[in-house]
């Protein structure tokens, strides 16, 4: 087919209705083909310049001209899928917890003293109430024995405070012959009323606040703030003092070292009812209960059942 005979046929619109490939060698190379193809185009569309001159060049390479032709070189390709994948960020999500997985990782939450005690109306303390604590504490490595040695009678107790008085007013209470008792009392490394505090700060403010009812009666700070345990001693050496106001801590440790002996204690007064900025009274505190079960335990216990000691709670 000549060139003339092409372009004839573009013009007229009848193209060829199949593609037919044609291999051929080019220069003698291996694995390389020539194809030769027709384009199909519906008859109402007309042919472009670019398709005419592919036809004509192809009608030449059917002839065996010398005219250029398209030569198409194809290696062996490895066959694609039909739709290629785009390469995609990944990313972890992780799954939503639901209601009943949320309830299982949740750790319940434990009350603390002051979400209970906001809520609660206080109350006041009761000899019952120390009881109850000395068999919690000592239940875990006393036998059942033991833990009855250490209930005391209601005899060794003095009227509770109910939250209607101040130390003044519940010490006179609870010593209506004060003045009496002091006046026979002549002892020194001793003292005749022992009030048992928290803190450094509350047993001055308790000093204060006693001045109603301690008169001319010697009172001594035994706490650890600011004053040495030695220097204490000595002082309870050489006077004689009346009163005690201090903390567990250091009168344990007076009582260790012999500069504090408790057989002439007539009374002893737990600050039981107040409360700190925390709304935690003083038993409320591990460190200061140890020390308190401790103090009764080096010769409290045994004059309060003898009688010759009483317990209060302010």
């Amino acid at each position: 087919m000549t060139f003339s005979s092409v372009l004839h046929t573009l013009k007229t619109g009848d193209l060829a209705e199949s593609l037919t490939p044609q291999p051929a060698s080019l220069h003698g190379r291996k694995g390389l083909t020539v194809l030769s193809c027709r384009m199909r185009r519906p008859k109402s569309q007309k042919p472009s310049a670019q398709s005419r001159q592919v036809e004509a060049e192809a009608s030449d390479g059917e002839g065996g001209g010398d005219t250029a032709m398209m030569q198409q070189e194809t290696a062996p390709v490895p066959a694609l899928s039909k739709k290629t994948e785009q390469p995609k960020e990944c990313f972890l999500i992780q799954p939503k917890e639901t209601n009943e997985d949320a309830t299982k990782t949740r750790k319940r939450k434990k009350k603390k003293i002051t979400d209970v005690l906001a809520k609660s109306e206080p109350k006041p303390g009761t000899p019952e109430d120390l009881q109850k604590l000395m068999k919690d504490y000592y239940s875990s490595n006393r036998s059942v024995i033991e833990l009855e040695e250490l209930t005391l009678p209601d005899f060794c107790f003095l009227k509770a405070n109910d939250l209607t008085h101040s130390l003044s007013s519940y010490l006179k209470e609870i010593c209506p012959k004060w003045v009496k008792l002091r006046k026979n009392h002549s002892e020194n490394k001793s003292v005749l009323m022992l009030i048992i505090c928290g803190s450094a700060i509350r047993a001055l403010e308790l000093i204060r606040s006693m001045t109603a009812f301690k008169g001319d009666s010697k009172v001594m700070k035994l706490f650890a703030k600011h004053i040495k345990v030695q220097e204490q001693v000595k002082l309870l050496e050489k006077r004689v003092v009346h009163l005690g106001v201090g903390t567990p801590g250091r009168i344990k440790e007076l009582i260790k070292q012999g500069g504090l002996n408790l057989n002439p204690l007539k009374f002893l007064v737990f600050d039981w009812n107040w409360r700190d900025q925390k709304l935690r009274r003083m038993m409320d505190i591990p460190e200061i209960r140890k020390e308190v079960f401790e103090i009764l335990e080096m010769g409290v216990l045994s004059l309060c059942k003898s009688e010759s000691l009483k317990l209060g709670l302010f």
